[in-house]
């Protein structure tokens, strides 16, 4: 289930990174990429609000660019180059929407970049880190 979303997902990105290229702002990948999701039949929200809590308490939201199919989360960017924080910022997302995939899309560089992230406390506690997954 996950691997073929994720699959569809990044050949998705692929067509918005091969008509676009790099050297757009994001919300302009955002857009092409919301084109290119719906054309591949995939269901999504764009700008997902995600509620944060801390000790059973809610302290704030952050936004997903995407969720997809109900299950996992996509975070787009447009740099030159991806950094740990990025990656960082990803599986903080999972973690906070208890969502087990996610993946890290980055439009900005000459060649598509993109990393599949999992949730590690998901992962841990449920014990189903396989293939499946991704």
């Amino acid at each position: 289930m996950y691997f073929d979303i994720t699959r569809k997902v990044i050949g998705a990105a692929m067509q918005v990174h091969r008509t676009l290229g790099p050297g757009f702002p994001e919300r302009i990948y955002q857009r092409a990429l919301a084109i290119e999701l719906t054309i591949s039949d995939l269901i999504f929200e764009r700008e997902k609000e995600i509620e944060t809590w801390y000790r059973d308490q809610r302290i704030g939201t952050r936004r997903a660019d995407f969720f997809v199919e109900n299950c996992i989360i996509v975070e787009i960017k447009a740099l030159s180059q991806l950094e740990n924080g990025h990656l960082a910022q990803a599986m903080n997302y999972l973690e906070i929407s208890r969502m087990k995939i996610g993946l890290l899309i980055n439009f900005g560089a000459k060649s598509l970049e993109y990393k599949r992230v999992h949730n590690n406390l998901l992962i841990k506690k449920e014990g189903d880190l396989n293939e499946s997954l991704f």
